[in-house]
């Protein structure tokens, strides 16, 4: 099978790349002469410059290709095309987005192709001229370097089915990649959208073949991409604009489900699925999807009770765009309905008449309601993300205005948020951010692995009120204490807020604010920022500041006491009193292959081991899946933020829209009596290295090290232990990109708790193929593995059973490194990409997870040394295990 490379590459005079995980792309049709009458009338009055002019409404509009087509038979065509391409190409808001050639000649095609100062789409070539005829001029795009749609024809005519059209392409697509050297990511099949409606029976299933074909088409012809003209299908209903503009959204709703990547349509011809009124929808859908026998007679007897001549008629009105301006932006904000926003605020700022007085007025009035809704639990943190998004489109329409006034917003105080050095973890922030923005907040976000000095600098900078640090991991920890240490250096006075899931008050309270002289304040969640902020800025922030810091006075206390009762036995009594396994007896499970797999695992086969409650956590809606849906007080957003993670899990679930790596190693292993881990692989042994409990305990149970399920060396056992990486590697960056240039940070919030899911899922698809390797629990079912009844465990290096998270490097060593898992170890040993994970498994009975502790001295001391390290690099590694 051919290499297939994973984009497609267009370009104007600035490159497009259409992504597998891409939106719909859309092709402008109106400088095309047989499907637009005005266009048409131009071209053949002699009038191109208005062409042109045409041309960039479509590039305004949002068309990201533009179809240029002119056969038309008074013209010259090739002519034509030479001087009308020649013209767009002085024109950079047009010159800049790639062109289809399109026409059913050759020569003009030939003639385009010639003018592009770019890669563009030729449109198209079929094989009803026969394999040579196809072949040659294939060759001739392949030399001018475009992209090629290939037409459902053949010798024998047009496919209409889907047999046919299954046929076709998989011929051309033969030809094309092993025979011509064609790249598949730059083919396009066609199908051909042919019209429904007509009332003739053999039209009927016409939508419904071509969706199948396309789904057909994505699996059988791996890396082509799939495209068609979209107002086609309409045709029948010429006139009606309200139903072919409910005809052409509802057919690409499932078309693009199905795999169609790009289509030739007027972008003002389609509207939102969600909004079609129902009843319209209910009728269209029947037609396209060939439900009903006299599905066409009634769309036609709907039709002719709605207004004609060409004017599309507002089917159901929306009863709030009758109010007031002000409370139109206030239900835009709360209901995070962004269809009418920048016209509402360009009547705002028309009203307002300066850009600044819109924000602080109407817009910030708006977000008020929203966060006092908020802060009374009457709107739910996925709602608050969708009314920021809504805002934030508002701003970025009014920004050139902005920016002409050179003003900037009051805003209620401006807040440096950053995810420190070492760290990639970003949700909390992000939906802290958010929260804070929709209270009147300027967020300054610098993003993830911020360094210390980076921090500080911008800080001064902006003249900020507020620094916010976050993290994940326990060096992170460390990290924010030296930050807070380096704000007094430098002589800063503004509070410090700390928040992340490791970060807790008591911590912050002992090992972060004695380094600071002001203010730092821990955060627990997204809904205690504001309240925190206001607080600061208020005027009872001197009782708020006494407050806390008699409180983290309370939590020192508190510390010291419980450390001074703390009792820790020497290292060799716990090795006396370690977990106790008759190895004599007791045989570990031979696994049925040794070494490492790596694949690539689809999302569709990780979708069913999700575990979900962690997700609606993100999210801060508290409770277990799916009882959290009965909660009385958010069991409705849940269940909305979870259908809204189905949809976007559909979108990733499609072939290559997203990578998950996948790293399953398993090795002969035995146990050290120093309490580490010898592994064998193919390039010698390598050593992992385990803590052992050390806290005396009121009751008499094991002190326990990971490397007590594995056989020791002396026992002459043979044992193994199994290691694994998994990263969701490749589309999400994309995804999240898409939806933050559209200023969606629900959405993008949304596709990152969905990825962390997917790599958790991830880690449980090698688990349970680990103990198949091992012949344990083979017959386990998905509630089993999601609630983890199996035996044995599979601990994750900075996690309570194993702290030191450099111990991640000589897993992802043993597994191939960065280019077998794709994952890399930041300094504080942080995975990138973010959402990975990594760790080890065992399979031994009696393995359970637990919490090393505090260790003492003697084994820090002693475990510096087995790590190859200086006794000083341990609180790095280690942090608060350290006695």
């Amino acid at each position: 099978p051919p290499t297939v490379q994973p984009f497609l590459r267009l370009s104007g005079m600035e490159a497009m790349t259409v992504r597998p995980e891409s939106n719909f792309v859309n092709v402008g049709e109106r400088t095309n002469v047989t499907g637009s009458p005005k266009f048409s009338k131009l071209v053949l009055e002699g009038n191109l410059d208005e062409g042109v002019r045409i041309a960039r409404q479509q590039a305004e509009s949002g068309a990201q290709i533009i179809d240029v087509n002119f056969d038309e038979g008074m013209l010259d065509s090739e002519q034509t095309m030479r001087d009308f391409l020649n013209l767009l190409a002085s024109e950079p808001d047009v010159a800049r987005v790639p062109i289809m050639v399109d026409s059913s000649k050759w020569s003009v095609i030939e003639t385009g192709l010639q003018c592009l100062q770019g890669k563009g789409v030729v449109n198209s070539i079929s094989l009803k001229e026969g394999e040579e005829s196809f072949r040659r001029q294939a060759r001739l795009v392949r030399r001018y370097g475009a992209a090629v749609i290939v037409m459902a024809f053949d010798e024998k005519g047009q496919a209409d089915n889907t047999a046919r059209r299954i046929e076709i392409a998989e011929r051309a697509y033969r030809i094309l990649t092993q025979e011509i050297g064609f790249p598949p990511e730059d083919i396009i099949f066609d199908p051909n959208v042919l019209t429904v409606g007509t009332g003739i029976e053999e039209h009927a299933n016409y939508v419904v073949s071509f969706i199948e074909s396309t789904r057909l088409i994505k699996e059988r012809c791996p890396g082509a991409k799939v495209s068609g003209g979209i107002s086609n299908v309409s045709f029948a209903f010429r006139g009606q604009n309200a139903v072919r503009e409910a005809m052409h959204t509802a057919f690409l709703y499932h078309a693009v489900k199905a795999g169609l990547d790009m289509g030739i349509v007027n972008a003002g011809m389609l509207g939102v699925y969600e909004e079609i009124e129902p009843e319209l929808r209910e009728l269209v859908e029947d037609v396209l999807l060939n439900r009903r026998a006299d599905s066409t007679d009634r769309l036609l007897t709907f039709a002719a009770s709605m207004s004609s001549g060409g004017e599309a008629r507002k089917i159901a009105a929306e009863t709030w765009r009758t109010l007031p301006l002000e409370d139109r932006l206030k239900h835009a904000l709360v209901a995070g309905n962004a269809d009418h926003i920048e016209k509402d605020t360009e009547e705002a700022l028309e009203k307002y008449k300066k850009p600044l007085l819109v924000i602080e007025g109407p817009l910030m009035d708006a977000m008020s309601v929203v966060g006092d809704l908020f802060g009374s639990g009457k709107m739910f943190l996925p709602q608050v993300v969708k009314s920021a998004r809504v805002m934030k489109k508002a701003v970025a329409w009014l920004q050139p205005y902005l920016e002409a006034e050179k003003a900037t917003s009051s805003a209620a105080g401006k807040v440096l948020l950053a995810t420190v050095k070492g760290d990639v973890h970003d949700i909390g922030k992000n939906i802290v951010g958010v929260v804070l923005a929709c209270n009147g907040y300027e967020i300054i976000d610098l993003g993830v692995m911020v360094q210390c000095d980076e921090i500080l600098r911008v800080a001064r900078e902006k003249n900020v009120d507020v620094i916010g640090l976050s993290g994940l991991i326990t060096p992170s920890l460390d990290e924010m204490a030296h930050v807070a240490s380096e704000m007094k250096r430098t002589k800063f006075t503004i509070p410090l807020l700390i928040g992340g899931a490791t970060t807790s008050k008591a911590h912050t309270a002992v090992k972060i604010a004695p380094g600071f002289d002001h203010p730092v304040v821990h955060v627990i969640d997204a809904s205690r920022a504001v309240g925190v902020l206001t607080h600061l800025k208020s005027e009872d922030r001197a009782t708020f500041v006494e407050e806390n810091t008699r409180a983290q006075e309370l939590l020192r206390a508190e510390y010291a006491k419980k450390v001074s009762q703390r009792v820790l036995l020497s290292l060799a009594e716990v090795r006396a009193k370690k977990v106790h396994t008759n190895w004599t007896t007791f045989k570990p499970p031979i696994p049925a292959y040794l070494g490492v797999k790596n694949q690539d695992i689809p999302v569709k086969e990780l979708i069913p081991l999700i575990d979900w409650s962690p997700f609606f956590a993100a999210w801060e809606l508290v409770g277990t899946y799916p009882k959290i849906f009965e909660h009385p007080k958010w069991g409705e957003r849940a269940r909305e933020v979870f259908d809204d993670g189905q949809k976007l899990l559909d979108e990733m679930a499609k072939p290559g829209a997203m990578r998950v790596q996948s790293s399953l190693g398993l090795f002969t292993a035995a146990s050290t009596s120093n309490d580490d881990i010898v592994i064998e692989t193919d390039r010698g042994p390598v050593e992992l290295h385990t803590l052992r409990q050390q806290v005396k305990k009121t009751v008499d149970e094991p002190y326990v090290a990971l490397s007590d399920y594995i056989a020791p060396q002396e026992s002459g056992v043979v044992d193994s232990v199994g290691a694994f990486a998994v990263a969701v590697t490749g589309g999400l960056d994309e995804m999240v990109g898409r939806f933050e240039k559209d200023h969606d940070d629900y959405h993008s919030i949304l596709a990152k708790a969905l990825a962390d899911r997917l790599a958790e899922a991830a880690a449980e698809y090698v688990h349970r193929e680990a103990r198949k390797t091992w012949g344990i629990d083979t017959d386990l079912s998905i509630e089993d593995l999601v609630r983890e009844r199996y035996r044995g465990i599979r601990p994750a290096p900075g996690y309570p059973a194993q702290p030191d998270h450099s111990e991640k490097g000589t897993i992802l060593k043993i597994l191939g490194g960065t280019e077998k898992t794709g994952i890399t170890l930041t300094s504080s040993f942080a995975m990138m990409p973010g959402s990975a994970v990594s760790g080890l498994i065992f399979s031994h009975p009696l393995s359970k997870y637990f919490t090393v502790g505090v260790i003492g001295e003697d084994q820090a001391g002693e475990y510096a040394v087995r790590k190859g390290l200086k006794r000083t690099d341990l609180p790095r590694l280690l942090g608060a295990s350290l006695a």
